[in-house]
C-alpha cells in the first residue's frame, strides 16, 4: 500500500536526491514530459532551500543536485536496458506493469545507480533504496524492492560481493 509521501531525511544530500529522483521519475512517467524539463523543473521548484521547507511541502532542500540529475538522466536515458533487466528479475506474476508506479520509479533509479561503473558500493544503493521505499510504501513492497535491487546488484556488480553466491 503506497503511502501519501516520503519520510523526511534530514541534512542527507545523497538520500535526498534519490527520493527527488523516484519523485521525477515517477512525474516523468505519469506526464510524459522529457527528461530534461523534468530535472529543470525540479532544480528550479523543489530542489535547494527555502526556509522550513521540506519533504512535506514537496521539497528536497538538502538534495545533491548533481547525483539527482545523473541518476535521473542514467534512469532515462538507459530505460529500456534498465527496463529488461528488472523484468528478468522480478517473478511471473509481477510483471513491470503491473508494478506500482511509485515503485517502478524506485527500482529504475536503483537499477540505473547499480548500473553507474563508478557508482556507491551496492550496498549502499540497496540500503538507500530500502529506506526510501520504506518512505513510500507499507507492507511487503519494500521487501519485494529490497530482493529485486540485491538480485540485480549482484548481476550487475558481483565484484561487491565476493565469495558470496548469485541469486
Amino acid at each position: 500500500m503506497a503511502k501519501s509521501g516520503s519520510s523526511a531525511t534530514g541534512a542527507r544530500p545523497r538520500t535526498s536526491a534519490r527520493v527527488a529522483a523516484v519523485q521525477a521519475l515517477f512525474q516523468a512517467e505519469q506526464a510524459q514530459t522529457p527528461t530534461e524539463r523534468v530535472i529543470d523543473e525540479f532544480v528550479r521548484h523543489r530542489l535547494g532551500a527555502a526556509p522550513g521547507s521540506g519533504f512535506e511541502d514537496g521539497r528536497a532542500p538538502d538534495a545533491d543536485v548533481p547525483l539527482f540529475g545523473r541518476i535521473v538522466r542514467a534512469a532515462t536515458a538507459q530505460q529500456d536496458a534498465l527496463d529488461a533487466l528488472l523484468a528478468a528479475t522480478l517473478t511471473a506474476d509481477w510483471p513491470m506493469e503491473r508494478l506500482d508506479p511509485v515503485l517502478r520509479a524506485l527500482l529504475r533509479a536503483g537499477c540505473a545507480e547499480l548500473w553507474m561503473p563508478d557508482g556507491p558500493p551496492a550496498r549502499v544503493v540497496i540500503n538507500e533504496y530500502l529506506d526510501i521505499a520504506h518512505g513510500f510504501f507499507d507492507g511487503e513492497i519494500p521487501n519485494m524492492a529490497n530482493g529485486v535491487l540485491d538480485r540485480l546488484a549482484r548481476r550487475l556488480r558481483p565484484q561487491d560481493f565476493p565469495g558470496e553466491a548469485a541469486v
